[in-house]
């Protein structure tokens, strides 16, 4: 795993919403600058108020002409479950193989009480 550098172009990508719609990076660069999260799984405590968080300051982004996409490994049914359970005002994305999530340099091994896994690191920075 290698972190995406600082100030490196995005690697473009396509995944499906939480409407089962096909969501292309590049895309939506035609029209916006575009903040990208990733958070580990929909509907946990932490997710829901970081999401909850990024839906109360939408409006104030959309005004610096910044759209929200938030990706995981969940599924789309997920997604849309989360979206609608938290009046989520900006697009979900399923990455359920999690290789967007590898090309920005976020998934690998973790440890976690003596047991190793794979899952999302944070950025050090």
């Amino acid at each position: 795993m290698s972190y995406l550098a600082k100030g490196a172009v995005a690697p473009d990508f396509t995944l499906t919403n939480q409407d089962e719609q096909q969501i292309t990076l590049s895309q939506l660069l035609k029209t916006n600058r575009v903040l990208i999260y990733f958070y580990p799984k929909a509907m946990t405590p932490g997710c829901t108020v970081q999401a909850c968080g990024l839906r109360d300051t939408k409006q104030q982004l959309q005004d610096k002409g910044v759209t929200v996409v938030g990706i995981s490994t969940d599924s789309p049914a997920r997604l849309k479950k989360f979206a609608e359970r938290d009046s989520l005002n900006f697009t979900l994305l399923a990455d359920e193989d999690h290789k967007v999530a590898d090309s920005y340099g976020v998934w690998g091994k973790k440890k976690f009480m003596g047991k190793v896994y794979d899952g999302l690191h944070l950025y050090p920075h």
